[in-house]
């Protein structure tokens, strides 16, 4: 049972979707402190001026002192920010190859006013990993897990016990403070993922590879999973 646990991102980047795809189970780990200078609410896009960042408006107030979940992170709706970002996209994109493949989608996802932050961002996750082909995983959350409680690498060993997880998928930079040790005795295999991509055309050169899975997909349509996974 291969099993990745990830913070929700906005729009997130292809080694995101990557991590999606090597798992039977994903786990969007929404119980977690939310970060204000992390993903959780803002990405990227290129643009003819250069990078520009996308980044949901959020009531932060008292956030990191009260150490605020990602789960309870409300949107911030006094600005029309998902017109301005779905104008940055069809600005931006309209002349990508792919656009029109995925306009209504995309548009679809600008349409909507959650109050969480956690329901948008894990929502349009999933439909993009759909919609790119990855059909197999199972999503969940983990504030959905009961009993788990803890830190750090404690507090994901019991959230894989409860899975039954044989296998995990980390980011590269989790072998800084994970312990490995932990993962041995339970018998669990530890992969960190190796972000090795092809580059593809982009409309504003030079290439970017740190850029929304968006960008992947308008420039590349149905060919896109495979410059994912290989």
């Amino acid at each position: 049972m291969n099993v990745v646990i990830l913070q929700p991102s906005y729009i997130p980047w292809r080694g995101f979707f990557h991590q999606i795809a090597k798992a039977d189970i994903f786990v969007f780990y929404d119980d977690v402190k939310f970060d204000k200078n992390g993903w959780r609410n803002r990405n990227r896009i290129k643009t003819p001026g250069g990078l520009q960042w996308l980044t949901i408006p959020v009531f932060t107030k008292g956030v990191e002192t009260h150490h605020t979940p990602i789960n309870q992170i409300v949107i911030d709706w006094k600005t029309n920010w998902n017109r301005k970002h779905w104008n940055a996209l069809l600005t931006s994109y309209k002349r990508a190859p792919f656009f029109d493949q995925y306009e209504n989608l995309i548009n679809s996802f600008y349409q909507k006013q959650p109050t969480l932050l956690a329901n948008f961002t894990i929502e349009t996750t999933i439909s993009i990993a759909r919609e790119l082909g990855i059909t197999n995983t199972q999503f969940i959350r983990s504030s959905e897990i009961e009993g788990i409680e803890g830190a750090k690498t404690d507090r994901l060993m019991m959230i894989l016990d409860t899975l039954k997880a044989t296998h995990y998928i980390s980011g590269p930079s989790a072998q800084d403070y994970l312990d490995k040790d932990a993962f041995r005795k339970a018998g669990i295999k530890l992969e960190f993922m190796q972000y090795n991509y092809p580059e593809y055309n982009q409309l504003y050169p030079p290439y970017e590879p740190q850029v929304s899975i968006l960008d992947l997909m308008f420039m590349q349509g149905n060919n896109s999973l495979k410059l994912i996974t290989g």
